[in-house]
């Protein structure tokens, strides 16, 4: 096996796992325990796991999207389904990146007569063959761990657009600190289509919520709902509503 293909499966092992030890990978990947260790070690000089004495944990910084995927993927189904059924007949409908709105957009994908607006070339690429779909891409410059484009030219072009309703995935939400993801370019251009919009709706899984990260997007004043599963923090959930903010959780 590849360097780079081991690599790859123990970051997703550890992705799904949340951690893994050394005798576990050695099984996994059929390789001694010293070279579980080197690499595990060069994965965690790249940020893409936390070493710990005897295997790894999910590091706290962002991993690209593909190793995200299959994190909470039950309830991101769940929340895909609720947040659809928030889009009316006809809508022109904003879609972010990230991993619950990927989910939002296949759910979408079966509708017809939609204009969906998304920055993500992966949304972009499994609608693009939607003909009853129609489909508008804004360009930028491309962020290889959320397959976004974003920054000055993805902003320009949304502020060309007026958007019924968009889905915002973030990386964290809190009554104090707002919402909040990992890259700041990234919360520039969320924040395009919070503004163009005449509803906004954000799409997290429990694990975001409660949680603050690096770039602040926007307070919770900005957003209309969220959607959610009955897995996020229940006390911070009743302080969103307090705030006047609708809330799913499914």
């Amino acid at each position: 096996m590849l360097k780079t293909e081991r690599l790859n499966r123990i970051i997703d092992h550890v992705s799904a796992a949340g951690s893994a030890d050394v005798h576990v990978l050695v099984e996994l990947l059929g390789v001694s325990g010293a070279t579980v260790r080197r690499d595990l070690q060069t994965l965690h000089e790249q940020g893409l796991v936390q070493r710990t004495h005897g295997g790894a944990v999910t590091a706290e910084s962002e991993l690209p999207l593909r190793h995200r995927a299959g994190r909470q993927q039950a309830e991101k189904q769940r929340i895909a389904v609720a947040a659809a059924a928030l889009v009316p007949d006809g809508a022109v409908v904003g879609l972010t990146g990230g991993t619950t709105v990927t989910e939002v957009a296949r759910v979408l994908a079966g509708r017809s007569g939609l204009t969906v607006v998304t920055n993500a070339v992966n949304i972009a690429a499994d609608l693009v063959v939607r003909p009853d779909i129609q489909l508008v891409v804004v360009g930028g410059n491309a962020r290889s761990e959320s397959y976004e484009l974003v920054g000055p030219a993805a902003e320009r072009m949304l502020d060309e657009y007026h958007l019924d309703i968009s889905f915002i995935g973030v990386d964290g939400l809190t009554t104090g600190q707002g919402c909040s993801t990992h890259d700041q370019m990234e919360a520039h251009t969320d924040r395009a289509f919070l503004r163009n919009s005449t509803r906004a709706v954000v799409v997290a899984d429990g694990t975001k919520i409660g949680r603050t990260t690096f770039a602040k997007i926007c307070p919770l004043a900005d957003i209309s709902a969220v959607v959610t599963d009955s897995g996020a923090d229940g006390a911070e959930l009743d302080a969103v509503r307090a705030m006047g903010i609708e809330v799913l959780t499914v």
